[in-house]
């Protein structure tokens, strides 16, 4: 099977390709000096040439604070370019694989959110990205949306890493404690990513680590398990304001997964206790 994987740059796309390659699928991954998503004739060439048997779309515009401050630029990359991929996922008749985000839903209420809830997002980043499924939806039959939430893995920089570089020169950081969602190991994903590929159960799904914490309790968990002494002072999102407005409940239904014989993935402390054993051997 050959898989062409945009955003190989990023965490998960980098994750994507070096687990197809381990599954010995026939991976193509690709940057934006590789393959311009905003450019439609670049697009259309790109996949023609390669002729994928599945796209598995991960590149997007994630800077949520900037995004609101440079609109156009996040409506052409995550719009525009996931339009322009999937023209030419359907002319090909090549399977496509969206990956969008928590960030599609308002964050209001404690239920997590599942497949059928209608989106409501409240920034520039999550319209777009909201966007970007209707245009796959409009276009494709032969498609999975996948949202996810949270995302850590070992290409770029996450919350983890941020955590950890704080705690050598802190012992005391204040963490917003009412946002809740699931962290997500990107190794962890892209097995389900692979796997979904190499089916037809088409649809949105939703797919993140198992179990709901805080950023809070995450960056808790993170100092415990890399055993760093740092005390941790849960705040509310009011006492620290940002550009952009974050969803306070990310917390995302995954029985869709189950009930479609998907793997489910592990625990969101058993997938940091992995992380950090990697991170620990990229740094020897």
């Amino acid at each position: 099977m050959k898989i062409l994987v945009t955003g190989v740059s990023g965490q998960l796309g980098f994750d994507v390709v070096r687990e197809g390659n381990k599954y010995g699928f026939e991976m193509y991954g690709t940057g934006s000096k590789e393959l311009d998503i905003t450019n439609k004739e670049n697009v259309c060439e790109y996949i023609n040439k390669v002729k994928p048997d599945v796209i598995v779309h991960c590149a997007a515009y994630t800077a949520v604070d900037k995004a609101e401050d440079y609109k156009e630029d996040c409506y052409d990359v995550n719009t525009n370019g996931t339009k322009y991929l999937a023209e030419a996922a359907k002319q090909i008749d090549a399977k496509f694989i969206y990956i969008s985000t928590d960030y599609v839903f308002d964050g209001l209420g404690d239920a997590p959110f599942n497949e059928a809830d209608i989106p409501n997002p409240i920034g520039q980043y999550g319209i777009t990205k909201f966007e970007g499924e209707m245009v796959v939806r409009s276009i494709l039959e032969k498609y999975f949306i996948v949202r996810i939430s949270w995302v850590f893995g070992l290409n770029g920089n996450n919350f983890i890493k941020t955590m950890l570089r704080l705690s050598e020169t802190r012992d005391e950081l204040n963490i917003v404690g009412d946002q809740f969602g699931s962290p997500t190991y990107t190794v962890d994903l892209s097995h389900l990513l692979l796997q979904m590929a190499q089916t037809e159960k088409y649809g949105i799904y939703h797919a993140s680590n198992e179990g709901f914490c805080s950023w809070a309790e995450f960056s808790q968990e993170i100092f415990n398990q890399a055993n760093k002494t740092v005390k941790v002072h849960s705040i509310t999102t009011e006492e620290y304001p940002t550009r952009a407005i974050r969803p306070k409940n990310s917390r995302l239904s995954k029985q869709k997964l189950v009930d479609a014989g998907f793997n489910q993935l592990p625990t969101w402390e058993n997938a940091l206790s992995r992380y950090l054993v990697e991170l620990e051997k990229e740094v020897k």
